[in-house]
């Protein structure tokens, strides 16, 4: 059966779902060009004609699952509910959750821009807009009078900072560690850089 033919753009997106894939089960470093065409029943060249080396079809397939996640959070994040409610929302969806595949993909990501200066730029600006993001919702919500805060940036850095630290530990050493208990650390921490009480994050 002849396969479709497909724009650049649907066979680039085409690679990167199938590079997420590979990555979520091989990990960065074992993962082949090789691999993804195989999925696809492409060849190599096709492969390298969209994305010229291994280190580069990494890079843009960590850029390809980061964003959709982002663009997740400035969904939450737009909802036209309180700031509190909104921040809630981003920790409670956050948390890892079943087999944890997108937590999975940043900690290879991490790990592997230890050694890969171009995934290293890309995950670098990734995290700064889920920062911006927080911060900005936090700055709304102070100047809403819903709680007081003179510095956004700083409470989004230490909120994420613990958020990405116990989701970590919740993905790498499965059992110690349960959902509901990172939940209740985070929105009490969240309660407290904010101010208020954490039943007021249930109200």
């Amino acid at each position: 059966m002849a396969r479709v033919r497909l724009s650049v753009a649907e066979r680039r997106e085409e690679l990167l779902r199938a590079a997420v894939e590979q990555i979520e089960v091989r990990g960065v470093s074992a993962v082949r060009i090789a691999d993804v065409a195989a999925v696809l029943g492409v060849s190599n060249a096709l492969v390298l004609y969209h994305f010229s080396s291994k280190e580069k079809l990494v890079a843009a397939a960590f850029a390809y699952a980061a964003e959709a996640d982002l663009a997740h959070l400035r969904k939450l994040m737009s909802r036209r509910t309180s700031a509190v409610r909104r921040l809630k929302a981003a920790v409670r969806w956050y948390a890892p959750t079943g087999q944890a595949k997108g937590w999975r993909l940043w900690i290879e990501g991490w790990a592997s821009s230890l050694r890969d200066p171009v995934l290293r730029e890309v995950a670098a600006d990734l995290d700064q807009q889920w920062k911006a993001e927080l911060a900005e919702v936090i700055d709304e919500g102070a100047a809403a009078g819903e709680f007081r805060c003179d510095d956004p940036m700083s409470v989004a850095w230490r909120l994420t900072a613990l958020l990405d630290g116990l989701a970590v530990q919740m993905t790498s050493y499965a059992g110690p560690l349960s959902r509901a208990t990172m939940l209740r650390w985070t929105e009490e921490a969240l309660a407290r850089e904010l101010g208020i009480d954490r039943e007021a994050l249930t109200a």
